[in-house]
This record gives C-alpha cells, structure tokens and sequence, in this order.
C-alpha cells in the first residue's frame, strides 16, 4: 500500500518550552511531503528528522498566530541557501504574503526559489488543492483570529486486476488498464466477463483531519466523519475549561468528544499547554471519552 504517514515536527502551543516546538507536522501521501503549518523550530526539526525540506511542494497554513507561521520566513531562506529551485506553494490567507513579502524580497533576491501563494477563503469549506494522491478541503474554526482546519482525502485508487482471470482469459496486457477504469472483456467465443469478475475492489481511501486553534466545533463533526486519523488541539485539561474558554482553545476531554461524535478511527492530542510538564493527564481525560487516543510528540510517525 502507498505510503499515507504523518510525522509530527512540532506539537506545543504559543509559549516556547524546552519540551516541545511550535505546531509544524509533515504528512506524507504516495511520497509526496506536504507541510501542515510552520511554527518556529520547523526546519531544525525536520533535519533532526531527516526529512528532506526540497521535497515539500505544498505548505497548508491554519492561521496568522506566530506559533504557526513564524518558522516559514526562515524555511524558505534555508532552501534558498542550499540552491532550491521551482515553486513552492504556500496555501494560507491573502495576508501572510502581504507580512513575507519585504523580507522575502530581501531575502531571496535572486534566488530561483519561488514561493507561490495561494489565498484560502476565512470561511472554510473550499478545495484548496488537488492532485493526484491527495484533496485538501478546509473547515472554519473558531479563534480568536481567522483559523481553519484542514482535511486531506487519498484519492481513491483503481481497483486491483484479478491476475487469476487474466490468465485463464488470456487478456492482453494493453487492455487491463481499460479494465481498471470500468470496462469488461469478451472473449473469442463471445462470453463477456463484467468488470466486476476481473477485478477487487482497492482499499478504502485514507482521510486525515487537521483541526487546529480552537473552540469546540461540534457542527463539523458530520464533515470530519470517518476521519483514519483526527489531530485536534487540546491546550487544556478540564481543570482550566474556564482559560480555554476566554482563549477560545479546546480541552483534552472536549477534543475527545469531537472524535466521538465524528465517528473517528483514532484521535491525535497535540498544541499542549506550557503549563504542562507532561500531557499524561491530557490523555486520562480524552480516553475516558474516547479510548483510541494518543498525545502527539515531536518525531513521532504514524501510518494513518
């Protein structure tokens, strides 16, 4: 099966600790690397990871608060240093090229980097883009600033030839393509074999659910539906809902409702409090909700 993995580059909130970076994680999809936000620390992180910064095409921005954003200024110049060349798309709302634009013009003058920025709607519920392994669509959260989630969809993929039928039948090579998208065969004595008989169907397609900076959103809960694997921040324990609240953040329990009623396979925590020396607690309060869930941590790959 193709790869569709997750590695978690940063997973602490807006204070800097010497436990956790900035948001940032990579998702990667049949080989490509898409980058999910760019807090501070991202590019140490990824060496550290050894994943290699050429070979992100796309960077998904939630929202304009620094400890999601702050690390692309020194990303691009780092590629544009080590001779980056083509595009980069930089998918996030019209105001951050308008903030990068004097230091990226300083910075990369002649550089043949180019970072293409592609403006997302406040409002969520656009495809943001699309190619051919992944969909990326977005959902309106609930900050104290514009902020959206990001859900991206595998494509699905063609169904799997039946190699038993194909050699019984003798199909030539050069049609099995035709099979794969929907047409059957007929053989020399006129016996037609349906698409259906010469095939088996492909794996579901994998989804990944980003929700970052926000308040509980259960009206996207039906939207998230069946999510493989839903991050969804949780800065707070139940202990500090009030502060959660006023700083329009999610509680670990109430992330865990979120997955629940979404009818999601596993729950990812992440966007911890500074106040926390560990996030054992964070976790005790969502799996009393909702069992299938882990605390993210810097370096951690998960198949989703």
């Amino acid at each position: 099966m193709l790869p569709f993995r997750l590695t978690v580059i940063g997973c602490g909130s807006a204070l800097p600790t010497l436990r956790h970076n900035a948001s940032a994680q990579v998702l990667d999809v049949h080989g490509r690397l898409y980058l999910i936000d760019c807090g501070e620390g991202t590019q140490r992180e990824l060496r550290r990871q050894r994943i290699a910064m050429s070979r992100i095409g796309h960077v998904f921005i939630s929202h304009l608060h620094g400890d999601h954003c702050f690390g692309l200024p020194g990303l691009l110049t780092t590629l544009s240093m080590l001779g980056g060349r083509g595009e980069l798309h930089i998918h996030a709302f019209a105001k951050l090229e308008e903030m990068l634009a004097p230091m990226l013009a300083y910075h990369l003058s002649g550089s043949d980097l180019r970072p293409v920025f592609h403006a997302i709607s406040t409002q969520g519920g656009e495809v943001v883009h699309e190619d051919s392994a992944v969909r990326v669509t977005t959902i309106r959260l609930r900050h104290r600033v514009p902020c959206v989630g990001f859900i991206f969809d595998e494509q699905p993929a063609l169904p799997h030839i039946r190699r038993d039928m194909v050699d019984f039948l003798h199909i030539p090579h050069y049609h099995l393509n035709a099979i794969k998208q929907g047409e059957g065969w007929t053989d020399d004595e006129g016996r037609f074999y349906p698409h259906e008989r010469l095939t088996t169907p492909a794996a579901p397609p994998r989804r990944y659910a980003y929700v970052s900076d926000t308040l509980p959103c259960p009206e996207h809960c039906e939207t998230l539906g069946g999510a493989d694997l839903l991050y969804h921040e949780a800065t707070f324990c139940e202990s500090e809902a009030a502060r959660a609240r006023e700083t329009r953040h999610s509680t670990a329990a109430q992330a865990a409702e979120i997955a629940r009623k979404a009818g999601a396979k596993r729950l990812l925590l992440g966007h911890y409090s500074a106040r926390y020396n560990d996030e054992n607690t964070l976790l005790a309060e969502a799996r009393a909700v909702f069992p299938a869930t882990e605390t993210a941590q810097e370096g951690a790959v998960i198949d989703v």
